[in-house]
């Protein structure tokens, strides 16, 4: 018995060559498919697939193309070697980050040529001409001294009264170094001199909660529940002040006490005794976050050694 064929249906979107197949298969090809009884037959020729897109890849999502055919804003991209300028002038001992963005504001920088006023901007250390005052900056090695201040000196490094500053104390230091943080006119102690403005920014930001350890003489001795109220934070100047350390380290008349800070309003130490009734006679910083040397003596100074200054670095 002969073995019937089922007609193939004809493909729409494919032509038919001639000179390919026998004369069987190509009279096969030109009959017409039967429709089937479970399954409808197709009406429309299946779309062929685009050219360019990998077999199995998935059709563009709606709408796809026309947010790829949106530009979207390019931002600008940084070249190698840019710095905000403000982190360079600290770098170069000028002063503090934030004392360099005043000096941004008042016009008084320019890269090559050009007075910069925004923040914002940067620079090329090594490639462009940055100039304070119209004087160029030179970028120095980071210099970090650690002072012993007595009292009698204004911590600064110029003041308008022509008061002596801790600059006086410096004697051979070249590199253009600036106090971290303040001891007022009547304190001494422990005080951090560098040209590294973005770790003096580091240290002296409150936020960052740098323990500053002080010995206080003051008048009379606190009662007991006033030391408590001052270590839990009280309001002081219309604020409340963070909590802060106080012990007993030498019980006198006039007893002196160990003060530990996390924050440095100006005179902090001071008024807060003279809120309570206890005024201050002498202050001494002892320790500034992890340095501490009671070896050196007021007036001294001496450059912080590899171990401490790997100590800043971690805070």
């Amino acid at each position: 018995m002969a073995r019937s064929v089922r007609p193939v249906p004809q493909r729409t979107d494919e032509k038919h060559k001639p000179g390919k197949g026998t004369a069987s298969e190509v009279q096969r090809t030109k009959a017409p498919a039967p429709l089937s009884e479970h399954r409808p037959a197709r009406t429309t020729a299946k779309p062929s697939r685009p050219a360019g897109r990998p077999v199995g890849a998935k059709p563009p999502r709606p709408g796809a193309a026309a947010r790829k055919a949106t530009p979207r804003p390019k931002q600008p991209a940084s070249a190698p070697g840019l710095e905000r300028l403000q982190k360079i002038l600290a770098h170069a001992g000028v002063a503090s980050r934030r004392a360099c963005e005043e000096l941004m504001l008042e016009g008084r920088v320019q890269v090559n040529g050009v007075t910069i006023t925004e923040l914002g901007a940067k620079a090329d250390p090594r490639r462009d001409s940055i100039t304070l005052n119209l004087q160029p900056i030179q970028k120095e090695a980071p210099v970090y001294i650690l002072v012993n201040k007595p009292k009698g000196y204004v911590t600064t490094v110029k003041d308008d009264q022509g008061r002596p500053t801790v600059m006086a104390l410096l004697a051979g230091v070249e590199a253009r170094v600036y106090p971290v943080g303040r001891l007022d006119f009547n304190s001494e102690g422990l005080l951090l001199m560098t040209n590294d403005g973005e770790m003096a920014q580091r240290l002296a930001n409150p936020e960052n909660h740098i323990p500053k350890i002080y010995l206080v003489k003051v008048h009379r001795n606190p009662r007991p529940e006033t030391l408590d109220e001052m270590r839990e934070g009280f309001r002081l100047d219309g604020r409340r002040l963070k909590p802060c350390g106080i012990e007993l380290f030498d019980k006198q008349d006039n007893p002196w006490l160990k003060v530990t800070l996390i924050e440095g309003k100006n005179q902090q130490i001071r008024k807060m005794f003279a809120a309570v009734g206890h005024p201050v006679h002498k202050l001494r910083r002892i320790q500034f976050g992890p340095l501490d040397d009671p070896f050196l003596k007021p007036g001294e100074w001496r450059y912080l050694n590899p171990q401490e200054l790997a100590a800043l670095k971690s805070l």
